[in-house]
C-alpha cells in the first residue's frame, strides 16, 4: 500500500520510447499540500517508456501549457470559450448539489452519484463530444458530460425525478442514468462499464461505413476490473476501431479503494502492452489538461491508428452516492484535501489569476446560472410522473416484417392445419437441418447487404465453424461481413448490441453465441442488456440481432458440450426463443428472424444437423415460418404430446409406436417457445382431454413445467388426468454413451409415460 506523500515531486523530463520515437515527457508536480490521501499517486507514471510494440504514451506537457499550471497564452483556448466553459462547469455543480435536495424534500432523485470532483474531465468529454455525429456512452455519474454534451437542465432534472418526459426512458430506468439519443448520447444500464462493449461494436460498424464519428466510453476504474472490459478494449485494439475509453479514476469502487482493485492504481497502466492503443494520462480535475487529452485521443483515432485510452485522475468529493456515506471509511483530512482539488473552483481562481474574468464577472454568471436552474427546473417538476399505464409499451418487439422484399406467411400454418409427416424418402432428396440454416443466412445476406455474422471459430479458410454450418459465407461475402470473433461470450453478443445503433433499422447482426450452447453463460450480461434495450429506451432503441446456439445432447459431448437453456431464456421478457426441428422449419423461422425488428434466440439442436429424421423438402422461396405458431407433427385423439426440439422425433416414433396399442396421440411441435401458441395448446388439450409435456431439459425447473401451469390454468376442465411431463434427469448430461442414454429422454421413455396416462 502507497504511502502518504510528504514531500514534494519535482517536474522531471522524460523520454518515452513510442515504437521507435522519442517524446519528451515530464512528471506532474506532486505536493503534500494538495495531494495528501491515503491512496495518493501521480497523475502519471514516473516513467513513460513505452513496452516494445505497446501503447503510445501521452500526458500533461513539460512547461505547464494547458493546464491550471500554465498562462492563458499557454491556454491554446480563447477567452470567449473558455467563459463559456466556466458557465456550463457551474451550472453543472448547481444541478449536482441540487440533486441530493431533491432527495431529501421527497421529490424523486432516489439514486445520485455526484459528479463534483470530476467536473474537468467530464466537461472536456462533453465538449469534445459531436452531437448527431458522435456516439457517446455515459455511467452513472456523468451529469457534467451529458450537460456538456447537449441535454439541458430541464432534462437532466426530468430524468432525476422519473418523470414520464424524461427522454433517457420516461423513468423506466434508474435515475441519474442520463440519455439524449437523438443527439447520440446513448441510453445505457446499471450494468458498470459493461457498455465498453458497446462502445467497440459501435466503432466497428463506425468504420465499416467509413463514418466520420468517433464512439465513446466513460467509466470509471473499478469496473475496468470486469472481463468485459478487458475484452472490448483487446477488441477495439485488435480491430484498430475509432472507440475512445475515458477512464474517470477517483480511485474508489464506492467503500473500495483502488488497490483493492488492481496491483496498479493507474489502471490505464494495466494495458500498456496492447498495439494499436494510445493511453493519454491527464488531471481529471482540470479542464484545460484534460481537453488536451481529449484532443489527443480524438486526433488518434480519427488518423486511424486504433482505439484511445484518456485516464483522468480525478477525486471523489462527496459520497458515492446518496446511500452511502464515505465518513465510515475517508478520514477528515482526506476529504479535505479532495476538497483542494475541486475542479470548479481551480478553474475559478485560475481564470481570475490570469485576467479573463473578474469576481463581478463571476458572479454575475452564478446569478445568471441559478436563475437559468430555477426556470428549468420548476419546469421539470411540473411534468406528469411516470405513467403506469404505459408499462408494457415497448415490452416486446413488433412481429411485422419490415424488411423488404417478396415474403410471405406460409398460408398452411397461419391456420395451423395438420401436416403430414412426410419425410423425404430418399437419402438423396430433401434438405438437411443444416443446409436449411446455411442456405437461408446465405440468402438473406444476398437480400440485405447490411447483414453480419460473428462468433467463434466462424470462419477460417474451407472450415465455418465446429459444425460447418457457416461454411462458405465469408469466401462469398467477405471478411468483412463474416468474421471469427475472440473466445470471448460476452464480446461477441455486447459488441452486437453496439454495432446495431449505427443504423438499426437496416442493419441485421447473426452471432454465434457460443460454439455449444453451454459457453453462452459469460454472455449473460451482454444478453440481459439486450433484452431491456427496447423498454429501457422506450421504444427509441431496438437491436436486430439473432443470436444461434447449437443446444442439446445425443451427440456423447458431456459436459458444457450437451446442455439446454432455454428455461432460463424464456423467464427473460424482450426477446423471441424458437427452436425448430426440421429443415424447412429452420428455413422458414430464421427467415423471420432476418425479416423482424429485435432480438431472436435461435436454438439449433445439434444432434439434428445431419440427420435424416430432420431433413424436409426446402420451402418455396421467400416462404417464412411465422412465430407463435406450433405445428401438429401427428393427429390423434388420446393423448396431447406437446413438445419442441429434438424430442420432437421422440416424440413421433413414441406415437407411431403406440398407434398400434390403441393410443393414437396428436404431436404438437411447439416450434416457438416465445411467443408460445397457446391457442393451439389448449386446441389439442380440449380434444384429448390428456396432456404429456415433453422436452429434453431437465424435469425439474423446465420449460415443461411453464406449460403444464397454463394448461392447469386455462383448460382444467377439460383434463382427464393430471398433467405429466418427460424430460432429462436433474443432473449433467453424461459423456458415456450408457450415461447419456440413462440421463436424456428416449422414445420409450416417452412411450412408456404415455402409457401410464392413458391408464389413468
Amino acid at each position: 500500500m502507497p504511502t502518504k506523500t510528504k514531500n514534494t515531486i519535482a517536474d522531471t523530463m522524460k523520454t518515452a520510447s513510442t515504437n521507435g520515437k522519442s517524446i519528451p515527457y515530464v512528471h506532474h508536480t506532486l505536493t503534500s499540500e494538495d495531494l495528501e490521501q491515503e491512496y495518493a499517486f501521480p497523475v502519471i507514471p514516473a516513467s513513460l517508456e513505452a513496452i516494445p510494440d505497446g501503447a503510445v504514451l501521452l500526458g500533461p506537457k513539460g512547461d505547464g501549457s494547458q493546464s491550471f499550471r500554465g498562462t492563458l497564452k499557454q491556454a491554446g483556448v480563447s477567452k470567449e470559450k473558455l467563459v463559456e466553459w466556466y458557465k456550463l462547469m457551474h451550472l453543472g455543480r448547481i444541478c449536482d448539489d441540487a440533486a441530493a435536495n431533491y432527495l431529501k424534500k421527497a421529490m424523486g432523485w432516489s439514486y445520485h452519484a455526484p459528479c463534483a470532483g470530476h467536473e474537468g474531465i467530464q466537461a472536456a468529454l462533453g465538449i469534445s463530444f459531436r452531437q448527431k455525429q458522435d456516439y457517446l456512452f455515459p455511467y452513472y455519474r456523468d451529469l457534467m458530460t451529458c450537460l456538456a454534451a447537449g441535454l439541458t437542465i430541464e432534462e437532466i432534472v426530468l430524468n432525476g425525478l422519473s418523470k414520464e418526459t424524461d427522454i433517457a426512458g420516461g423513468g423506466r430506468h434508474m435515475s441519474n442514468h442520463f440519455a439524449k439519443m437523438s443527439i447520440g448520447v446513448q441510453n445505457g444500464s446499471s450494468l458498470t462499464n459493461n457498455h465498453s462493449q458497446h462502445v467497440t461494436g459501435c466503432a466497428r460498424a463506425i468504420k465499416y461505413y467509413g463514418k466520420d464519428a468517433v464512439a465513446i466510453f466513460s467509466g470509471g476504474e473499478s469496473g475496468c476490473s470486469e472481463g468485459f472490459f478487458y475484452e472490448a478494449l483487446n477488441g477495439a485494439t485488435k480491430e484498430m476501431v475509432p472507440a475512445i475509453f475515458v477512464i474517470q479514476n477517483n480511485k474508489y469502487g464506492i467503500s473500495v479503494p483502488v488497490f483493492d482493485q488492481t496491483a496498479n492504481g493507474r489502471v490505464a497502466d494495466n494495458f500498456r502492452g496492447f498495439a494499436n492503443l494510445l493511453i493519454t494520462y491527464c488531471d481529471g480535475t482540470d479542464i484545460l489538461d484534460s481537453y488536451r487529452a481529449m484532443q489527443e485521443a480524438y486526433q488518434w483515432v480519427q488518423a486511424g491508428k486504433g482505439a484511445a485510452i484518456v485516464h483522468a485522475d480525478c477525486v471523489r468529493m462527496k459520497s458515492h452516492s446518496n446511500s452511502d456515506r464515505d465518513s465510515l471509511y475517508r478520514t477528515p483530512e482526506e476529504l479535505l484535501n479532495a476538497a483542494k482539488r475541486d475542479p470548479v473552483k481551480q478553474f475559478r481562481e485560475w481564470l481570475i489569476k490570469e485576467g479573463v474574468l473578474t469576481q463581478d464577472e463571476i458572479h454575475a454568471i452564478h446569478d445568471a446560472n441559478a436563475a437559468d436552474f430555477e426556470a428549468q427546473s420548476t419546469k421539470a417538476e411540473a411534468a406528469p410522473p411516470a405513467d403506469p399505464a404505459t408499462v408494457t409499451d415497448f415490452s416486446e418487439a413488433p412481429l411485422a416484417i419490415v424488411r423488404p422484399g417478396p415474403y410471405q406467411f406460409e398460408s398452411e400454418d397461419v391456420n395451423v392445419n395438420f401436416h403430414e409427416y412426410n419425410l423425404p424418402r430418399a437419402k438423396d432428396e430433401g434438405l438437411f437441418f443444416i443446409d436449411g440454416i446455411n442456405h437461408t443466412m446465405k440468402e438473406e445476406f444476398r437480400l440485405n447487404p447490411n447483414t453480419f455474422i460473428w462468433g467463434q471459430d466462424m470462419a477460417n479458410k474451407e472450415k465455418g465453424g465446429v459444425f460447418n454450418v457457416s461454411k462458405g459465407m465469408q469466401q462469398e461475402f467477405g471478411p468483412k461481413r463474416v468474421f471469427n470473433a475472440p473466445i470471448a461470450e460476452d464480446f461477441i453478443v455486447g459488441t452486437a448490441d453496439g454495432f446495431c445503433r449505427v443504423d438499426q433499422e437496416n442493419i441485421w447482426c447473426i452471432v454465434e453465441g457460443a460454439e455449444f450452447a453451454d459457453y453462452f453463460w459469460p454472455a449473460m450480461e451482454s444478453f440481459i442488456e439486450l433484452t431491456h434495450e427496447y423498454w429501457r429506451t422506450k421504444g427509441q432503441y431496438l437491436p436486430n440481432i439473432v443470436i444461434r446456439l447449437a443446444s442439446g445432447g445425443y451427440i456423447q459431448g458431456g459436459l458444457y458440450h450437451s446442455q439446454n437453456l432455454e428455461a432460463t431464456f424464456t423467464s427473460i421478457p424482450g426477446i423471441r426463443i424458437v427452436s425448430p426441428s426440421f429443415a424447412d422449419d429452420a428455413q422458414g423461422l430464421l427467415r423471420s428472424a432476418m425479416r423482424t425488428r429485435g432480438v431472436t434466440v435461435y436454438l439449433e439442436p445439434k444432434s439434428l444437423y445431419y440427420a435424416q429424421k430432420a431433413k424436409s423438402f426446402s420451402l418455396r422461396d421467400n416462404e417464412l415460418i411465422p412465430f407463435g405458431k406450433a405445428r401438429l407433427r401427428r393427429a390423434g385423439d388420446k393423448i396431447s404430446i406437446i413438445t419442441y426440439g429434438n424430442t420432437v422425433h421422440h416424440s413421433i416414433f413414441a406415437a407411431a409406436t403406440l398407434r398400434a396399442e390403441g393410443i393414437d396421440c396428436d404431436v404438437l411441435d411447439l416450434r416457438s417457445l416465445y411467443p408460445l401458441d397457446t391457442e393451439s395448446i389448449m386446441a389439442t388439450v380440449r380434444k384429448t382431454g390428456r396432456a404429456l409435456v415433453v422436452h429434453e431439459d431437465k424435469i425439474t425447473g423446465g420449460f415443461g413445467g411453464e406449460i403444464s401451469a397454463l394448461i392447469t390454468e386455462q383448460a382444467f376442465k377439460y383434463l382427464d388426468a393430471p398433467v405429466m411431463r418427460v424430460g432429462s434427469l436433474f443432473q449433467p448430461v453424461g459423456f458415456a454413451k450408457q450415461l447419456e442414454d440413462a440421463i436424456l429422454p428416449s422414445a420409450e421413455k416417452i412411450a412408456e409415460a404415455a402409457r401410464k396416462l392413458a391408464a389413468w
